[in-house]
């Protein structure tokens, strides 16, 4: 029997050394070679894998980077000083880089906004938005369950009071948050961008009074007095075009519901708030 289990034994030995070597060999013959400028400008990247550049994570970013496929100002999670490192491993001028940040669309917190039922349910926006829309009598709102929060690598998002905020000083513009929200009410705008509509409703006026105490009611005052032409109508809702928006702050001082706000970092809470 004994000398069963050392014929067992070695054979068994036998075929591991062999197999062993095998994959030794074949990881040899097969290996792919790594391009030296990939592996310094992937060392470099941020390492988010958010796909803000375009490409499907840092790994593609730096192949087609170094292939001359893509920009060295294409990571805006690296931002400027990112590009500028790039430029000089690359010999290429970085170029203007426009950050961004992201911002909820929507100032309809739990007391703010009347809510259709009381939810149970998992904690997940997506879940709670196939049960009827969500609990909020919005069909627009944040539904406050934090998908956008988990999403962020950075921890740039908290939900208070059924309302998810960006932290600007965190936020590195991935666009991750964007793509977790059911609503679609997170959008990525300009970091020089201070004023904002925070509503994405575009129900008529007198649903949104029924509804939400935060909401656009599609009054045009600040279409009206806006100087540069930065502000127009979606339907019944306001839109700010940062690209034409001088932050004249025009627009907040006419509107009846203080939906359009200027948008200011608090140093003490580290949180945006609404100025």
């Amino acid at each position: 029997m004994l000398k069963n289990l050392v014929i067992t034994v070695s054979i068994l030995g036998g075929l591991g050394l062999i197999f062993g070597l095998a994959l030794s060999f074949a990881s040899k013959k097969f290996a792919v070679a790594v391009d030296d400028k990939v592996a310094k400008i992937r060392a470099i990247l941020p390492g988010a894998n958010c796909g803000a550049c375009g490409f499907s994570g840092c790994d593609a970013f730096a192949e087609n980077l170094a292939a001359g496929r893509a920009k060295v100002n294409g990571c805006s999670v690296g931002g400027k000083e990112l590009a500028a490192d790039l430029g000089d491993m690359l010999g290429e001028k970085p170029g203007e880089v426009e950050q961004f940040i992201a911002r909820v669309m929507c100032g309809g917190t739990w007391t703010k906004c009347k809510q259709k039922y009381t939810y149970r349910g998992i904690v997940d926006c997506n879940a709670a938005a196939n049960l009827h829309g969500g609990p909020s009598a919005c069909p627009f709102g944040c539904v406050g369950m934090g998908d956008c929060a988990r999403a962020c690598a950075f921890g740039a998002i908290e939900v208070e009071d059924g309302l998810a905020r960006v932290n600007p000083a965190k936020c590195t513009g991935c666009g991750m948050c964007v793509q977790a929200c059911p609503k679609k009410i997170i959008k990525m705008v300009p970091v020089k961008s201070e004023y904002t509509v925070l509503c994405s409703s575009t129900e008529k006026g007198a649903f949104v009074v029924k509804t939400c105490k935060a909401g656009c009611i599609g009054c045009g005052r600040c279409v009206k007095v806006c100087p540069s032409g930065a502000i127009t109508m979606k339907g019944p809702l306001a839109e700010i075009n940062p690209d034409l928006c001088t932050n004249c702050g025009e627009c907040m001082k006419v509107c009846p519901t203080k939906v359009i706000q200027n948008i200011l970092f608090c140093p003490e809470t580290g949180r945006e708030v609404a100025g």
